[in-house]
């Protein structure tokens, strides 16, 4: 998996600085404890200069914040670097990571990031790390590949497990076969497109070519990736890491191998461990699985120099494809000034930079957002904007998308001008002690992934040469902060140096050009044609012959009889049970969960919208996101947005449809409301939502129309990422009437019903229609909420909440939040939707049943069975696209392909797929690996904050859950070509409907049974 730097958004907020990983939860059992104290307190002991099994401790800082102590350690032979961190958590997590630097656009890293995963010598079958997938209960399995480095991580809560998936790992990374025909099928290769007719035309296939001709066409990620190559251009980041697709096809098999060896070794790694497991068990297998089978160091030529400074700013333009899904067809040019900072191997410094970026741009109390994005001179801003952190030398960019052309030179204008207005009069305190305030919450709030997420935010500047156990020391750096701006100049003092002062300053423009996409065809076409060209009839030949082996190899049953895997019999049999209070307050029905959150109250509500009109209900995605941000009661919307980071961890609003767990005509539609704070801000939390439910200001036509833009631009750019999304949601809407609304809220017909909502001149209807919904939503129907919050805060919380509730305008206990549709009408629907990138993603969606039926489970396990044992051989490995599988859920079972070279024929593979289900031609080992695959899932960790949610939000019980789950371990054989007969083929009472996202097709152009739908076209 490719990740462009500057958009790895999975890993950093918007504003560039980390978000601190969230604490985890702690096992209650008193013998647990005392254990994980031991594992702690052991590794807590060890001191700098110890040996331990070949290695030397370089550092031990314990981190009583985050409850943790690391253990920086090098290994005496061969130089690889190790971090290690204890701490009470049974989601042990390992990573290793090496620095990859290439030197040109061919992908070379990022290609062998995938075919180091197709086999290795201890496990020389094909595709181990897909197989694992299906062989463990891992709760996270990828690898990827960034601007300067490669990282192999995975976590899981079973310690056999654990060992199973570090055997695989290290044997890929360390000593991968890298066959040919494995480059060829994850890197390119050229193939017939009737690969048993010699006379047809070759054509360029591969995982990769196809991956990155998809990430290419996004416009966010294109203007990124040519931002850092044109700030950074003198030695890896003037290339892109993930591959230009007009340069794969320069790569070379031989160069692949050059660049793992001379990359891929223990003198350029480093390894990190993480979780309960003990310190000196993690390098024991380490040692013996990897490390000992190396003689020595390798002299590593990767490190990257610091960038050369300019002496005056440069600028650079660029093109992208014209988006027919923008908001406003003639302002589709995105412009930024982009400036180069200190090394990011600083840990204090990063955090400066990261407080002064969110102070500059986020949110509307900020600078930046009132200069350039309240006067609506574009839609939002530009992408990559923030402060980066992930390149030797950091970064910080601002600007503008969606803006006219000639606006462009009043952006830069504007930027300057915003940065002397801070210079002059810096921030207000209460800003900062904001932007603090966050700071303080992420190291209470809880998450599931805590030792992902620390290795995402570290690999970086360790990667650098930064001391990772600096940037975990997260009071320290805060403490020097607050010491530091004590000086009443410091923080203005920075951005003069950083911003006004700073000649290393890039000014770019990207503008849409008609011919983008049909040029990049045009070059392709052209590289394919000098290609083919200079072939002799042998190369040909050898070519032919080597594709039939492929195919061959791709058509073969893979014996993976040598890769570890759990049983069945490792899987707990009984679910973990949630106790959840159901009480009645202040005529409210209230969920009650104590749950240890450090501190923190969590605070959930569901509005019913039953009142709400289907023809308002359009409207409704745009009134969850604007209703706290536009002001309420005495707040205007600037007030707001202070006060909500000062005093809570964020409101959120969002619409909330989950079809019945046992009717299938039955579905919940309402508005979900969360929020958490501290407990001592519990009344000020409160307070807000109250004025947010009694007194909302609906009637700010200049700042809906900015709330207005952004929104309908993050619709029409979510798309290229999330086609498969959009398309399974238009095929399933046929089908369930909860499915239809979901369309309608969030799928295709919201985005172009956004885009026609930014094209108005006068918002008075749009205002007109977010008051009704505010009345039928906010005050005058059924609401339900929960509340989670540790033992020692109920009182306190109950109070609260009491409060609330009672100074609400009024519930309707009799308005049923539950929604019957017994008259709709199942029909089939074949749609098309043209979007401008140059791959497809592919849907069938098929009517199934709810979550209570007894077929549910078997359902489920089908769909793994065929995701991982057909789809992924005839869509991925052999049809080129990233991704494909098969999912049931809300009442439907889809099909779904992403990123995808072929359209039609992946239809014809969905139904390929139907009938090799139907047939039944699996074996008994392949339905474990299903099963272990969805129990994967269904046991994934929940922190406490997020316990009882099954129940709240799907009135899931504990009792359901346990028979779905003794159904589950129930499925055999039988069940499941039973349940594929019955549901997958297509019948009058099992309708399907399918649809298409991609470029234009002419296949689908004549043929009446398709509904065509493109920009311009109504809901």
């Amino acid at each position: 998996m490719w990740r462009c730097q500057r958009s790895l958004k999975n890993f950093k907020s918007r504003c560039g600085h980390v978000l601190w990983p969230r604490k985890c939860f702690y096992t209650n059992a008193t013998y647990k404890q005392k254990e994980k104290l031991n594992i702690i307190q052991t590794a807590s002991e060890l001191k700098p200069g110890q040996k331990v099994l070949g290695y030397t401790v370089e550092k031990v800082v314990p981190v009583p914040e985050l409850y943790l102590v690391s253990v920086k350690l090098s290994h005496d032979k061969t130089g690889a670097e190790h971090l290690h961190v204890a701490r009470d958590d049974p989601n042990n997590v390992f990573c290793v990571g090496f620095r990859t630097t290439p030197m040109d656009n061919t992908g070379v890293s990022h290609i062998l990031e995938h075919t180091a995963l197709c086999g290795s010598k201890k496990f020389p079958c094909r595709d181990p790390f897909f197989s694992m997938l299906t062989r463990s209960l891992s709760t996270f399995m990828n690898a990827m590949t960034g601007s300067d480095f490669t990282m192999y991580p995975f976590s899981t809560q079973n310690r056999k497990d654990f060992k199973n998936l570090l055997s695989v790992y290290l044997d890929a990374v360390f000593f991968p076969r890298l066959t040919e025909l494995d480059f060829w099928q994850e890197g390119w290769r050229l193939e017939h497109e009737d690969i048993n007719d010699p006379q047809t035309p070759l054509i360029f296939k591969g995982v990769v070519f196809n991956e990155m001709k998809g990430a290419m066409s996004n416009a966010e990620t294109l203007y990124a990736r040519n931002l850092q190559s044109s700030l950074l251009p003198h030695h890896t980041y003037g290339f892109n890491s993930g591959g230009e697709p007009i340069n794969i096809p320069e790569l070379s098999w031989q160069h692949l191998k050059n660049f793992h060896a001379t990359h891929y070794h223990p003198s350029n790694a480093r390894f990190y461990t993480y979780g309960d497991t003990p310190l000196v068990d993690q390098l024991e297998a380490i040692e013996e699985m990897g490390l000992s089978r190396f003689s020595g160091k390798l002299d590593v030529q990767t490190v990257i120099p610091p960038e050369p400074r300019w002496s005056s700013p440069k600028s650079v333009s660029i093109t992208c494809a014209l988006d027919p899904l923008a908001p406003d067809l003639d302002k589709q040019t995105t412009t930024s000034v982009s400036y180069l900072l200190d090394s990011a191997t600083n840990a204090f410094e990063n955090l400066t930079n990261g407080i002064i970026s969110s102070l500059l741009i986020d949110g509307p109390t900020s600078p930046f957002y009132q200069a350039l994005i309240e006067p609506n001179i574009g839609s939002d801003y530009s992408p990559a904007t923030g402060f980066d952190s992930s390149t030797r030398d950091s970064s910080f960019s601002v600007g503008l998308q969606g803006i006219h052309k000639d606006r462009v030179q009043e952006v830069w204008d504007i930027a300057r001008k915003t940065f002397a207005h801070v210079v002059e009069t810096g921030f207000e305190d209460e800003k900062i002690a904001a932007i603090l305030h966050r700071i303080q919450l992420s190291q209470k709030h809880q998450s599931s992934n805590f030792g992902l997420n620390l290795i995402a935010s570290l690999m970086s500047p360790w990667n650098h040469g930064g001391d990772p156990t600096e940037f975990i020391q997260i009071n320290r750096n805060v403490d020097q902060f607050k010491d530091s701006i004590k000086n009443e100049r410091y923080l203005q003092d920075k951005v003069a140096e950083s911003f006004l002062e700073n000649q290393h300053r890039l000014y770019m423009t990207m503008s849409p050009d008609e011919k983008y996409e049909e040029n990049l065809a045009l070059l392709e076409a052209k590289k394919l044609n000098e290609m083919v060209t200079k072939l002799s009839n042998e190369e040909k030949a050898i070519i032919q012959d080597k594709c039939l082996q492929l195919a061959s190899l791709q058509n073969a049953k893979p014996d993976t009889s040598c890769l570890p895997s759990l049983s069945i019999s490792d899987i707990d049999p009984k679910i973990k049970p949630v106790i959840v209070d159901d009480v009645m307050l202040g005529g409210v029905p209230v969920y009650y969960c104590v749950q240890p959150t450090n501190g923190l109250t969590y605070f959930n509500g569901i509005s019913s919208i039953t009142l709400v009109a289907d023809e308002v209900k359009p409207y409704l995605p745009l009134f969850c996101h604007a209703i706290t941000k536009i002001g309420a009661g005495s707040m205007d919307h600037r007030h707001m947005a202070q006060l909500i980071k000062r005093r809570t961890g964020g409101l959120s609003v969002s619409p909330h449809v989950v079809a019945h767990h046992t009717e299938p005509h039955t579905y919940n539609q309402g508005v979900l409301f969360s929020s958490h704070c501290l407990d001592e801000n519990l009344p000020r939390m409160f307070n807000i939502w109250l004025e947010i439910f009694t007194s909302p200001t609906l009637n700010n036509p200049d700042r809906l129309r900015t709330l207005i833009n952004g929104l309908a631009s993050d619709f029409a750019l979510s798309i290229v990422d999330s086609g498969h999304m959009y398309a399974m949601r238009l095929a399933s809407s046929s089908l369930v009437p909860s499915s239809q609304l979901n369309e309608v809220l969030g799928g295709l017909h919201q985005v172009e019903f956004m885009k026609n909502i930014a094209e108005m001149d006068d918002l008075d209807n749009v205002t007109n229609k977010l008051i009704k919904i505010a009345a039928h939503v906010l005050e005058n129907t059924a609401f339900r909420c929960s509340l989670t919050m540790t033992e020692e805060s109920s009182d306190e919380a109950t109070d609260s909440l009491e409060g609330f509730l009672e100074d609400l305008p009024g519930t309707r206990a009799d308005l049923p939040a539950e929604v019957e549709d017994p008259d709709f009408k199942p029909h089939r629907l074949k749609s098309f939707f043209e979007i401008p990138a140059p791959v497809n993603f592919v849907s069938k969606a098929i009517r199934a049943v709810p979550f209570n039926h007894e077929d549910y489970p078997k359902l489920q396990i089908l769909s793994r069975l065929m995701s991982s044992k057909f789809l992924h051989r005839e869509i991925r490995e052999k049809g080129g696209a990233y991704g494909s599988g098969a999912k049931v859920g809300e009442n439907v079972f889809a099909f779904f392909s992403y990123r995808d070279p072929n359209s039609l024929e992946t239809l014809n593979v969905f139904d390929q797929a139907q009938d090799w289900a139907s047939s039944g031609e699996f074996t008994d080992r392949d339905i474990v690996e299903a099963k272990l695959s969805v129990f994967s899932q269904v046991d994934a960790p929940v922190p406490p904050p997020y316990k009882g949610m099954t129940l709240f939000k799907h009135g899931i019980t504990d009792d359901m859950r346990q028979v779905h789950r003794d159904r589950l371990f129930a499925v055999n054989r039988e069940a499941l070509v039973d349940v594929a007969r019955r549901y997958l083929n297509d019948s009058e009472e099992r309708v399907s409907s399918v649809a298409i996202l991609g470029p234009a097709n002419e296949k689908l152009a004549g043929d009446n049974s398709w509904t065509i739908l493109k920009e311009g076209a109504k809901s």
